[in-house]
């Protein structure tokens, strides 16, 4: 083989580069990622207590209970004290019904609207679809928290795992759907780096109100 030759069939410098440029940037969309989906997760969680809690009260002032105290923080599980509490099967039935639809009426707006962040709403309606199905459906087994209270008052454990199965089933669909806008998939799309931006000063701001309200109490 001649000098040419060799010149030819030896490593070209603008192809390595490519290459390493590559795995750069797949490293970097990889991190983007999993940031993404950590900061949705962390803002998911107090946010759906939130929601679900919402319902509570809503039940208690259209029952005529009176609700003393609400207990919400990121790190213990949330709670609604009603007392007096004169329907507490409708009380404790608002918490996961409402935790279920009002996120989904808002990802139905945004749908609608056919804005460009419709996908965290989308997660977000999934993530409380399967923490209230599986907080539900779990709960017959040992008759803790709100299945526990629906149970005394006379509501089948069936109902509870069908409840349970549906919201957890739809939930899973739903992050499904929304997964390639959050990296997943054969056509996955990059992350957005302002909507990745932007949840995760949200998710700042939800903590420090929390925080705020926790010391205040």
């Amino acid at each position: 083989m001649n000098r040419e030759n060799a010149k030819i069939s030896g490593p070209s410098p603008w192809r390595t580069q490519i290459v390493v440029n590559s795995e750069r940037n797949e490293t970097i969309a990889r991190l983007e990622q999993a940031v993404m989906v950590l900061v949705l997760l962390a803002f998911s969680w107090p946010a759906m207590m939130a929601v679900h809690e919402m319902g509570h009260v809503l039940g208690a002032w259209a029952t005529g209970g009176a609700v003393r105290r609400v207990v919400l923080h990121p790190l213990v599980i949330s709670r609604t004290d009603v007392r007096p509490n004169p329907a507490p099967l409708v009380v404790v039935w608002a918490g996961p019904i409402v935790g279920v639809l009002l996120p989904l009426v808002l990802a139905g707006m945004a749908y609608c609207a056919r804005l460009g962040w419709t996908y965290l709403i989308g997660f977000f309606a999934g993530f409380c679809l399967i923490a209230n199905g599986a907080y539900i459906g779990v709960g017959v087994i040992d008759g803790v928290g709100d299945a526990g209270v629906m149970l005394r008052h006379g509501s089948p454990p069936w109902v509870l795992i069908v409840f349970g199965a549906l919201c957890v089933s739809a939930g899973l669909w739903l992050w499904h759907v929304e997964s390639r806008r959050l990296g997943f998939g054969h056509d996955a799309q990059p992350i957005d780096r302002r909507h990745l931006i932007g949840t995760t000063a949200l998710t700042c701001l939800l903590y420090g109100l929390l925080l705020a309200m926790d010391l205040r109490a």
